[in-house]
């Protein structure tokens, strides 16, 4: 019998919602995790801000544990684990409460792969791995995030992009935000990565206001024009705005995150703005 595929890092006496994060993997690798499991650890710094910031709001934290490091093929083994976290969870709260998922890379994969599942509510995926011709009808009625930066040489932001179109297309209330430098591992400007997760999380949740525009704009069917969104670099001189793009990325501007410099990067917090499709 393999071992447990939800690992809890918070439980709540009662309940009100759940946060999952998953971490990357490998396209092939029917072997477990290593013990230094360098994407879980990645994951590390989004689960802390998620805890600090649903603190005293009866959000239950976990992760979900995979049994081999890759995807596998049609095995689809973490997405396959990602399900089995979430029946595991139903089981542990043993009543029904919205449930987001927080994925990257591979762990994106499976978080939009498990969306269909009645607990959940939706998604922040992070540079995920979008697949040509990945299935898309179980994700009517979801809230999709996808953030993928435009330096990322694992995953192609391109196909993030036309996956949102898909899914949008099926009926999901889809986001899509281009990260101007943004790599793979979301080193670079990392703290905007964390942050901005956590409002998308915790907002979408109904824990803390997003934006007036954003709450008409899913209501709406957000993103019926295919604009993504983009966090422009201070060397393009600050934002440079384009023509209107959705709601979704519209309500961004209003998040605003503290003011930060990097002596490595030279820059200070970004703002959203949008721009046309990319292709």
């Amino acid at each position: 019998m393999p071992p447990p595929a939800l690992v809890l890092d918070r439980t709540e006496p009662r309940p009100a919602a759940a946060v999952l994060v998953l971490h990357g993997g490998r396209a092939d690798g029917p072997g477990p995790p290593s013990a230094v499991n360098l994407p879980g650890l990645r994951m590390r710094p989004f689960s802390r801000a998620l805890a600090a910031a649903t603190a005293g709001r009866g959000v239950v934290l976990g992760r979900v544990r995979y049994r081999c490091r890759g995807w596998n093929g049609e095995q689809a083994d973490a997405g396959r684990d990602a399900l089995r976290a979430l029946d595991e969870l139903d089981a542990v709260l043993g009543a029904p409460v919205p449930v987001m998922l927080v994925g990257h890379s591979m762990g994106g994969r499976a978080a939009l792969h498990a969306a269909g599942h009645a607990r959940v509510r939706g998604v922040v995926a992070l540079a995920p791995w979008c697949p040509v011709g990945e299935p898309v009808a179980h994700l009517r009625g979801r809230d999709l995030v996808l953030l993928h930066g435009d330096r990322d040489r694992v995953t192609a932001a391109a196909d993030s992009w036309a996956l949102a179109g898909r899914a949008r297309e099926a009926g999901a209330r889809v986001c899509a935000l281009r990260m101007p430098g943004g790599d793979h591992a979301m080193l670079r400007d990392a703290g905007t990565w964390h942050g901005l997760t956590t409002r998308l999380v915790t907002g979408l949740l109904g824990l803390s206001p997003l934006p007036p525009p954003w709450r008409p704009g899913w209501r709406a069917g957000v993103g019926s024009r295919r604009t993504p969104g983009r966090w422009p670099r201070a060397a393009e001189g600050g934002p440079r705005h384009a023509a209107p793009g959705a709601a979704c990325h519209r309500a961004l501007r209003g998040y605003q995150p503290r003011a930060r410099h990097s002596a490595r990067w030279g820059r200070s917090a970004p703002r959203v703005v949008s721009l046309p499709w990319p292709g």
